[in-house]
């Protein structure tokens, strides 16, 4: 699946494809950096390798992630995670994206989320839900232009560094 695209500010050079284990230490950095910039997870510590192991392990089926190259470099990744373990909810799948720090603005999360969502029909998916923090405007204007909307903001949905914090639900329907 790999995917040239050139919709982005860095041109042609960016390639989208099925992340492989490979691709597990950088998929670990840049989850780290989006812990620790408090921009779109509720975590608050570091994860380590054993732990970012696990959790790709957990992706090999229905639930794939896909990564950013630019250069040979991995710069983004996106993944469908379980939303339910009802049965009644196996269409829908939870939507991650992180870009790493100096790429993000940049395009890569446009195509992630394309390449993600093309990966997401085809593997039976109908709607793709996520959450948000409200103050990631960055994020919420990605996710409006590729047609997600927002569904409504969870009051003190979890805690960050001690405090409560909104969380903001949008949703898409695939196909």
């Amino acid at each position: 699946m790999n995917v040239c695209r050139g919709g982005n500010t860095l041109g042609a050079n960016i390639i989208i494809r099925q992340a492989e284990e490979s691709d597990i230490s950088s998929i670990l950095e840049i989850y780290n950096q989006g812990i620790e910039d408090r921009i779109a997870t509720l975590e608050e510590s570091a994860k380590d390798d054993l732990y970012m192991q696990e959790w790709f392990a957990n992706h090999q089926g229905r639930f794939k992630v896909v990564v950013a190259e630019h250069d040979g470099n991995v710069v983004g990744w996106a993944s469908l995670n379980p939303y339910s373990n009802r049965c009644a909810y196996n269409g829908v799948a939870d939507l991650s994206v992180y870009i790493a720090r100096e790429y993000r603005g940049k395009g890569i999360g446009k195509e992630l989320l394309s390449q993600i969502e093309s990966v997401a029909v085809a593997n039976d998916f109908h709607k793709i839900v996520l959450f948000t923090f409200p103050f990631n405007q960055l994020g919420q204007g990605l996710y409006q232009k590729m047609g997600y909307r927002e569904v409504g903001v969870f009051k003190n949905q979890g805690k960050l560094d001690g405090k409560f914090v909104d969380v903001m639900a949008m949703e898409k329907l695939l196909g």
